[in-house]
């Protein structure tokens, strides 16, 4: 197994120990507050650069497999997933938006093994980019409500978090869908599909 594929598998790894961690300050309640936000945040983090490092080095030393397009991918909706799962369980993420995400990341894996037993590839857009911005910038304010909540922060402040944080995860939610529909409308016009027997 090359180098990238090795952080993508480390990150998949990572997953299920980023669900544990996320709930230990419930688990252990006197747990020290600064470790448990140091745990999140340090990570987090791990996992958002084996995601960026992973890509750029399969392309950069030309080790891209086909392990890799379909693992590098499945990674991400794991890990996209049990962000916003434990995000969902402590009523920081709107149910709604994490349903709308959640089927758009199980449609978009069917549309993927799809095109991938046709040999095609499916072209990054706009919205897919906007889309994996917002996934990470949603993550980040979930999980710094998550961090002020656990030190108990007190302020006026807390109104007007609540609603940008609902507005951020409906434009998540909305450029999550409206990226998907925009793969579908490719395919269809490109008829890639289009030999499928019914």
């Amino acid at each position: 197994m090359n180098l990238p594929n090795k952080l993508t598998v480390t990150r998949l790894v990572m997953a299920p120990l980023f669900f544990v961690a996320f709930f230990l300050s419930d688990i252990v309640p006197s747990i020290n507050p600064y470790l448990y936000c140091a745990l999140l945040v340090v990570m987090y983090i791990v996992m958002e650069l084996t995601d960026l490092l992973d890509g750029k080095i399969a392309r950069r030393r030309k080790l891209v497999t086909d392990l890799g397009k379909v693992l590098d991918p499945f990674a991400d909706v794991i890990c996209h997933l049990t962000f916003f799962t434990c995000l969902l369980s402590c009523g920081i993420m709107p149910v709604w938006a994490y349903i709308f995400i959640l089927w758009r990341e199980f449609a978009q894996s069917f549309t993927r093994m799809l095109m991938m037993g046709k040999g095609k590839a499916m072209a990054a857009n706009i919205f897919g980019k906007a889309k994996t911005c917002l996934y990470a910038l949603a993550c980040i304010c979930g999980f710094a409500y998550r961090i002020l909540s656990v030190f108990k922060v007190e302020g006026s402040f807390w109104k007007t978090f609540d609603s940008v944080l609902v507005v951020l995860f409906a434009l998540t939610a909305v450029s999550s869908v409206v990226s998907y529909l925009i793969y579908v409308n490719a395919i269809v016009k490109s008829k890639a599909l289009s030999g499928m027997t019914r």
